[in-house]
């Protein structure tokens, strides 16, 4: 592909040639439409097969999630009603008997005692609950 010609013996008044060669191009597009042209009828071709029919069942319905926060003073709140620390290891071995388990989500006013959330988090470990997670604000 020659743009002008470099012999020093050829006139100063020949053209240079600055046109593109499109021959090669066209060649690659006749290749490719041929190769389309050839493989489009090769996948249309299926086996026609009788697929089976089934029925599905129902997906299971996903645990529910139960909130146990602690306030400042070290209340208990399951699911924002306020529960005794009593009462709260039989209602945490209730839902661990559950199938499937809920997930617990655990509220801890930045206030409040870490030993009150570590009770809360012993006592849902003792009913067996195996999803716990602690609930915070992102920082800005």
């Amino acid at each position: 592909m020659a743009f002008g010609t470099l012999d020093p013996s050829a006139d100063a008044d020949t053209e240079v040639m600055s046109e593109i060669n499109m021959t090669p191009l066209v060649d690659v597009m006749l290749v490719l439409l041929i190769v389309f042209i050839v493989t489009i009828p090769i996948l249309k071709q299926a086996v026609n097969v009788e697929l089976p029919t089934a029925t599905s069942q129902a997906q299971a319905t996903k645990p529910e999630t139960i909130t146990l926060s602690v306030d400042a003073q070290g209340s208990y709140f399951w699911n924002q009603t306020q529960v005794s620390p009593e009462a709260l290891g039989p209602m945490l071995s209730a839902e661990a008997g559950k199938t499937p388990q809920p997930e617990l989500h655990i509220y801890g006013d930045k206030a409040a005692r870490y030993e009150f959330v570590a009770q809360a988090m012993a006592s849902a470990q003792q009913a067996g609950l195996k999803k716990i997670g602690f609930v915070t604000e992102p920082q800005r």
